[in-house]
């Protein structure tokens, strides 16, 4: 054929081009097509082994195992393995919108906590950290909005008694503090809440009960006590709300053993015991007096306490008397004891009207 018969054909795009200008050559299993051919056409032209199904060779034997169904755990540490955290794609401007309005939240939370902590904080705490006239401006304005002293004072007081149900509804009537040998004894500090009475108090001291049975007025003197009652005595740790304790030696009578002899009127659920002879910081006469539900008064471990060591009471300790319950913090255990007084009505107590609780157990 001569050249100016020979019609130039068009370029193959699966030619792989030949060196030394030799003639393109075809990549294995390619198929020319032709450059205007659809699609359909070139499908219908594969061979029948590119046309055959990809699963089909991947088909598994009869040795293979049975593949495992969708999301089955391989082994252990499939189970513990972190998975992969999804990936969500969430439009710039809803970011925005959430992220200002959890800013306004968070700004509108702390502004509310920072109102009902101050409206909560004892005036003293107030005074140190404002001048006078600064923080009485700001009770004035939370006043207006209901936050008053009187309506602090409410809440305060219902969130005690709060806490007094519940330590009460989980007191067991029946355990027992753990009591300690007499070598276990620690040195017991002077904690009256004012000063301590002088021996002035000693000549004519009496225990006053009322609210009993019998209706009548019983007054017993420490003799009496004594030559009446079994001496009992206990070594045990008294515990202060201040965050002190001590483990000491007392000896007394059992309170049950009084109840058990002077018993209450009908209804009484509550003690209230004081102290006349009780003195303040100034050494001016200020009674002091607590409450005492009868349950704790008829524990085994609540003495009426006339010895502390082997010995007497000291002034320092309660003399001539002193209620020494373990069950309760040291602020119940009142110290020179003169009267006790049967009733139905929790009667009142000292620290209680200071803002401390009025149950005081462990």
């Amino acid at each position: 054929m001569s050249d100016e018969t020979r019609h130039d054909a068009p370029e193959d795009p699966t030619a792989v081009p030949a060196a030394d200008g030799a003639m393109p050559v075809r990549a294995a299993g390619a198929s020319p097509a032709a450059p205007d051919s659809p699609p359909a056409e070139a499908a219908a032209r594969a061979t029948p082994a590119e046309s055959a199904e990809p699963a089909a060779a991947e088909a598994p034997t009869a040795d293979a195992p049975a593949p495992r169904p969708a999301g089955a755990l391989r082994t252990w540490r499939d189970a513990i393995a972190e998975r992969p955290e999804p990936i969500r794609e969430i439009p710039r401007a809803r970011l925005v919108a959430q992220s200002r309005r959890d800013f306004l939240l968070f700004g509108a939370g702390a502004l509310a906590t920072g109102v009902v902590a101050w409206w909560l904080m004892p005036d003293g705490a107030k005074s140190r950290l404002l001048p006078k006239p600064a923080h009485d401006r700001l009770d004035t304005l939370a006043a207006r909005v209901g936050l008053s002293r009187e309506a602090r004072e409410r809440t305060l007081n219902r969130a005690l008694t709060f806490d007094d149900d519940v330590a009460e509804a989980l007191y067991s009537k029946d355990r027992r503090v753990r009591t300690y040998a007499r070598s276990d004894r620690t040195p017991l500090r002077n904690n009256y809440h004012g000063r301590t009475p002088g021996p002035e108090i000693l000549p004519g001291w009496t225990l006053e009960l009322t609210g009993l049975a019998s209706g009548r007025a019983e007054r017993l003197t420490l003799a009496e006590l004594r030559q009446r009652f079994p001496h009992r005595e206990q070594v045990t740790r008294l515990i202060c709300v201040e965050g002190w304790s001590a483990i000491a030696w007392w000896g007394g009578l059992r309170f049950a053993d009084l109840l058990a002899a002077y018993p209450p009127a009908p209804g009484a659920r509550w003690a209230a015991l004081r102290s006349e002879v009780s003195l303040d910081g100034r050494g001016r006469p200020e009674p002091y007096y607590v409450s005492l539900d009868l349950g704790t008064a008829l524990h085994p471990q609540t003495l009426l306490a006339t010895e502390h060591d082997g010995r007497p009471l000291t002034m320092a300790h309660g003399a001539p008397l002193r209620l020494l319950t373990p069950v309760k913090l040291g602020l119940k255990n009142i110290k020179a004891l003169t009267h006790v007084a049967y009733t139905d009505r929790e009667p009142a107590d000292y620290w209680h009207e200071r803002g401390y609780s009025k149950y005081d157990g462990l």
